[in-house]
């Protein structure tokens, strides 16, 4: 079968095979025509024994029906937004729309290489990552979108044709009230690269006002070089500790930074949450069993993705759509939700 390798079946092959014209074929590829549902069942299954695969590209580029959605995501290995996008296709695929992911990494150069590179596709939609500083570059390019555009994991913004995620202002107000509710007074912040990621940056700048408010400074441990992960976490725990003995309680940027932070802190005996309360951001460490279950702020993430979806899908049907939905965020101890 080598020879066979690289040889492209044609719609006039599986015309041929079908026992149809060349037109009917690409009307069946296209779900477009009125053709009999054993005619389409025949082409598809001629399609199928042959190999052939539509050139969506070129369909989608003499077509204002793409069925293509690009999605550009921060990165794809992290749960959070691996869980967005699940949410995404889980209400996209049924409906015949295949995403297209880019990652950006928090970068703007690297994001408005990707939307230039997505809109030329002509895509049926655009999903994008809330929350960043986007370049002038990208914001040109969006001002000039052919297609509807969503913005995921942020709803305090509106820059979009809609947008789905958690206020990240309440989800800061929400960590300030659990530790004032404490009688908690010695109040630190560990984050990393708040100049990109501008969610965590709202979370951070709430938490501060809120305690602020309380006559409570805030402390700040964060760094724009080293990555919102469990090491960073736990170094700059440390760090924290060191400077700052007298600590009483500590909002980490994301679970995975509060996951390292915990491990520092046992190992330096500090006890949790009696000396040390610790409260983390996205739910992720939920599952997850550690000596100590981590306190967080859970994000219906899938749910993110999903209503997302369901409004790109609504606008591409021309449906009332509103500007934003704000997914229900609460404070989970352990597995029990905090009441405040």
């Amino acid at each position: 079968m080598e020879e066979e390798r690289g040889k492209v079946v044609t719609l006039l092959e599986v015309a041929a095979k079908a026992g149809v014209s060349r037109m009917t074929v690409s009307k069946v590829m296209r779900d477009v025509g009125n053709i009999s549902e054993e005619t389409r069942r025949r082409v598809r299954q001629a399609a199928h024994e042959l190999g052939y695969l539509p050139n969506s590209l070129a369909g989608s580029l003499s077509s204002r029906s793409s069925r293509m959605v690009a999605v550009i995501i921060p990165s794809i290995s992290d749960i959070v937004f691996s869980e967005v996008l699940s949410g995404v296709n889980a209400v996209l695929r049924p409906r015949g729309f295949q995403t297209f992911i880019g990652e950006s990494h928090f970068d703007p150069s690297v994001e408005a290489d990707l939307i230039r590179t997505m809109l030329s596709f002509r895509p049926a939609g655009l999903l994008l990552n809330g929350g960043m500083a986007r370049s002038a570059d990208a914001e040109r390019l969006l001002a000039k979108r052919n297609c509807p555009a969503i913005q995921l994991w942020d709803c305090d913004n509106t820059d979009f044709d809609f947008g789905a995620g958690p206020s990240h202002a309440e989800a800061g107000h929400l960590v300030a009230t659990h530790f004032l509710a404490r009688g908690l007074r010695r109040v630190a912040y560990v984050g990393a690269e708040l100049d990109k990621d501008l969610c965590a940056r709202r979370r951070y700048l709430s938490l501060q006002s809120s305690l602020a408010a309380e006559g409570v400074d805030l402390v700040s441990m964060t760094s724009e070089e080293k990555p919102r992960q469990a090491d960073t976490g736990r170094a700059l725990a440390e760090q924290l500790i060191r400077t700052h003995p007298d600590i009483q309680a500590v909002h980490f940027l994301n679970d995975a930074m509060a996951l390292g932070g915990l491990c520092y802190l046992h190992e330096a005996g500090i006890a949790i949450p009696d000396r040390v309360s610790v409260v983390g951001f996205n739910g992720t460490s939920i599952p997850n069993a550690v000596r100590t279950k981590l306190t967080t702020v859970d994000v219906p993430r899938v749910a993110i993705g999903k209503t997302a979806a369901q409004a790109l899908l609504d606008i591409l049907a021309k449906a009332d759509v509103t500007g934003s939905w704000r997914a229900a965020i609460q404070l989970v101890q352990g597995n029990t939700t905090v009441k405040l």
